[in-house]
């Protein structure tokens, strides 16, 4: 499993409300930390993560989360969500366009990879332990959040060299629609 998630170009790691169940809020948010994977929460999820943390881009909500939160997500080609509960309220109506083949889903006690195997008995901070020892830095997972990513009432700056980003045009976009 940690092959396929190290050939993943734009992995994200998303949090649930049972993150507080298996205890591994401080795990999580190291295992984002030291492999630079962009992090979102589920609606049910919120104040377990740090909303200011440097790789939070927001809240992952099917088609009521902000675009860019829902394009980051659904684009990647490889989720770990954990602790999720995936139900109509977290889902609005089962809208999410997350695909099973592409995920891990790590529960408080068992964790599912993909369609296959469902692995029991495995508790959540052990799994997170184990895995960030088989996981290699992404550079390209957080390079990929900060390209679309709009934080709210923050102006964007471009150095002068820094290629043009999808998040800058579209300000550039907003701006001229104002005037």
């Amino acid at each position: 499993m940690a092959e396929f998630l190290n050939k993943a170009v734009k992995l994200v790691l998303v949090a649930g409300p049972k993150l507080r169940v298996g205890k591994a809020q401080k795990v999580f948010v190291e295992l984002a930390d030291a492999f630079g994977y962009p992090i979102a929460i589920m609606p049910s999820g919120k104040r377990l993560v740090p909303e200011h943390h440097p790789h939070f881009f927001g809240t992952y909500w099917g088609v009521m989360c902000t675009s860019y939160c829902g394009e980051i997500v659904e684009s990647a080609d490889a989720y770990v969500f954990v602790g999720p509960i995936f139900n109509d309220y977290s889902s609005v109506g089962y809208s999410s366009l997350i695909k099973k083949e592409t995920s891990v889903i790590v529960q408080p006690k068992h964790v599912t990879i993909g369609n296959g195997p469902l692995l029991d008995w495995i508790f959540m901070v052990d799994f997170l332990t184990a895995l960030a020892k088989e996981l290699k830095k992404s550079i390209t997972a957080n390079e990929n959040y900060r390209r679309i990513f709009v934080h709210p009432g923050i102006a964007l700056e471009r150095e002068n060299n820094e290629p043009l980003r999808d998040n800058m045009l579209f300000k550039d976009v907003q701006l001229s629609k104002e005037m």
